[in-house]
C-alpha cells in the first residue's frame, strides 16, 4: 500500500532551511551550545567531591597533571594544575582510591566533560595502606631494601648528623641519650616532619650531609640518624614517599631510621642501614657507652700488664728450676785443680831432671874444651886464611864464564825476536795495545791494525773476510828486469 505525507511535512523537508512564520528559536553554533553546556555544568557542579580509583595519570611536562576516574560503571576525566600537584600530600598512581575535590567543566575541543581538581586525598587508611604496598613493592623490586647494601655503622663516630624537627621532643630524647652514653658532636639539619613539603626537606637533608666534603667547614657526619616521633599512617606518610626512600637508599653515610614508636613501619626503615624502633634506641645505637669504654680499656691495660709480667715470672720460675740442677763452682772446678795441681807437682820434677841433666851436658863439654885446643885450632885458621888469596886468574876465568852465558842468551833472543823474519818479506800485525796478534779471530776484533814492515810501520782498518782464489788483480805484479840493449860493438875493420 502506497504511503500517505502530510503537505505541511513535505514543504517542511525542503533542500534550503527556511524561517517558520512565528518561530523565534534561532539556530545555535556549536561554538554557542558549548558554551551553554559548559556554563550550566559549572553552574550546576561548581563545587563536587568524587570518590574513585586512578586510573591513566600522566603528569605533562608543563606540570599539570592529567587522569581519570573510575568505579564499576563509569569513567570521569579530570585534570589537576601545576600549582595545585606541588601541593598534593602523596604520588598519584593507577590504582590507588582517592577523593577528589574541585568542579565539573566541559571541554569543548573534545565533546566531553571532565573534573578540574583543587584538592586530592586517599580514600580511606585501607587506600592509603594499598599505595604504600605498592610503592614498598615497586621499590623493593629495584633492589633499594637488599640486604647486601647494608653498611655497618661506625662504631664509635666522631660527629653525628640528625635530620628532624628542631621543635620536637625527638631531638632532645637524641641529646639526652647521648650525652648519657657517651657525649659526642652533633649537627642538626632542621626539617618539616609531616605536612605539605616534609619529604623534600627530609630527601634534600640527607642528600645535603652526604654532599659534605670531609674537612670542609661543617663537619661530615660519621652517622645519620632521619627519625620523629609517633604519629598515625598519615601523619608518618613523610617517611614512605619514594623520594625519601631513594635519598636514604643513595646516601653515602650509614644511616639509622628511627621513626615513630616501635610498631610504626616506613619503607624509609627498609632502605636505612639499621632500624631503630624509638629515637632514644637510635641514640644508643649510634655511640657505645662511655663508661663500658673505660671498664673495657683498664680490663685491657690491667691484662697487657700481667701479661708483660707473666713471662718475666715464669721465666724466674725456670731460670730457679734448672739453676738448682746446675753443679756448684766447686765441682766444676775440683776436676780442673786436681790436674793443675799434678801438672805442677810434674812441672817441678822435670825443671829439675831438665836441671840436672844440662849440668852434667856442660861438666862433659867444659871438660873438653882447654886452652891449648883452642890455641891449636886458632892457629889452623889463621893459616888457612892466609893461603887464600885473590888472583887475576880467578877473576878472569870468572868473567869468561859470564861472557859465554851471556853471549848464549844473546843469541837465544836474536833467533825468537819476530822483527827479525820482516827482513825475510813477513809482516808482523799489532793491536791498539802494541800486542802481536796471531789470529784472524782476534784481529777482526780490533778497531785499528799496524802493520809493521821492514822498513816502516802501516795503519790500517779491518773491512771484513777477503776472498779465497786468486790474487786480487790490483797486487803488484813481479818486477821483470828491462831489457838493455847490447851495446853496439866497434867495426873491427875500421
Amino acid at each position: 500500500m502506497p504511503a500517505s505525507f502530510d503537505s505541511d511535512d513535505v514543504s517542511s523537508a525542503g533542500l534550503v532551511a527556511k524561517d517558520k512564520a512565528g518561530d523565534n528559536a534561532a539556530a545555535l553554533s556549536i561554538t554557542e551550545i558549548s558554551a551553554l553546556l559548559k556554563r550550566t555544568v559549572e553552574d550546576r557542579f561548581g563545587f563536587v567531591r568524587v570518590r574513585g580509583e586512578l586510573s591513566g595519570v600522566k603528569r605533562a611536562a608543563s606540570g599539570h597533571l592529567y587522569l581519570s576516574l573510575k568505579d564499576e560503571g563509569a569513567r570521569l576525566d579530570g585534570v589537576m594544575w601545576k600549582g595545585n600537584v606541588a601541593r598534593l600530600g602523596f604520588r598519584p598512581e593507577d590504582g590507588v582510591e582517592v577523593i577528589a575535590t574541585g568542579k565539573l567543566t566541559t571541554y569543548p575541543g573534545r565533546s566531553n566533560y571532565q573534573i578540574v581538581i583543587d584538592r586530592m586525598e586517599i580514600a580511606g587508611e585501607g587506600a592509603l595502606l594499598a599505595l604504600l604496598a605498592k610503592t614498598k613493592a615497586r621499590l623493593e623490586a629495584e633492589g633499594l631494601f637488599a640486604p647486601a647494601r647494608k653498611r655497618p655503622i661506625p662504631f664509635l663516630p666522631r660527629v653525628i648528623g640528625v635530620v628532624t624537627s628542631p621543635t620536637g621532643a625527638v631531638l632532645r630524647d637524641i641529646l639526652h641519650r647521648l650525652a648519657d652514653r657517651c657525649p659526642s658532636h652533633v649537627v642538626l639539619w632542621p626539617v618539616l616532619v609531616q605536612g605539605q613539603g616534609a619529604a623534600e626537606q627530609i630527601a634534600a637533608a640527607v642528600r645535603g650531609f652526604s654532599a659534605l666534603a670531609p674537612g670542609g667547614p661543617i663537619a661530615r657526619p660519621d652517622v645519620l640518624i632521619v627519625g620523629r616521633g609517633g604519629g598515625s599512617i598519615e601523619d608518618l606518610w613523610s617517611f614512605n614517599e619514594e623520594i625519601v626512600v631513594r635519598a636514604i637508599a643513595e646516601c653515602t653515610i650509614p644511616v639509622i631510621s628511627a621513626v615513630g614508636h616501635e610498631t610504626d613501619t616506613t619503607l624509609a626503615d627498609f632502605a636505612a642501614d639499621i632500624r631503630a624502633p624509638t629515637p632514644t634506641a637510635a641514640a644508643e645505637m649510634a655511640v657505645p657507652v662511655r663508661e663500658d669504654l673505660l671498664a673495657q680499656l683498664g680490663d685491657l691495660a690491667l691484662r697487657k700488664r700481667r701479661a708483660v709480667v707473666r713471662p718475666v715470672v715464669l721465666g724466674r720460675e725456670r731460670l730457679a728450676v734448672r739453676a738448682g740442677r746446675l753443679p756448684t763452682p766447686e765441682m766444676l772446678m775440683a776436676g780442673p785443680t786436681q790436674a793443675l795441681d799434678d801438672a805442677g807437682e810434674r812441672l817441678r820434677r822435670g825443671l829439675g831432671t831438665c836441671a840436672q841433666v844440662a849440668t852434667t851436658q856442660l861438666n862433659r863439654a867444659a871438660g873438653r874444651l882447654s886452652l891449648p885446643l883452642l890455641a891449636s885450632r886458632l892457629t889452623q885458621a889463621r893459616e888457612r886464611l892466609a893461603h887464600q888469596r885473590l888472583t887475576p886468574a880467578m877473576l878472569s876465568a870468572r868473567h869468561s864464564a859470564d861472557r859465554q852465558r851471556l853471549d848464549a842468551t844473546t843469541r837465544v833472543m836474536a833467533s825468537l825476536n819476530p822483527d827479525n823474519v820482516l827482513k825475510r818479506g813477513y809482516v808482523r800485525v799489532t793491536g791498539a795495545d802494541g800486542r802481536t796478534l796471531v789470529a784472524r779471530d782476534m784481529a777482526a776484533a780490533e778497531a785499528a791494525l799496524t802493520l809493521h814492515f821492514r822498513d816502516g810501520a802501516l795503519a790500517v782498518v779491518p773491512t771484513g773476510e777477503a776472498p779465497l782464489g786468486e790474487p786480487s788483480a790490483a797486487r803488484a805484479a813481479p818486477r821483470r828486469p828491462a831489457k838493455t840493449t847490447p851495446a853496439q860493438q866497434d867495426d873491427l875493420f875500421g
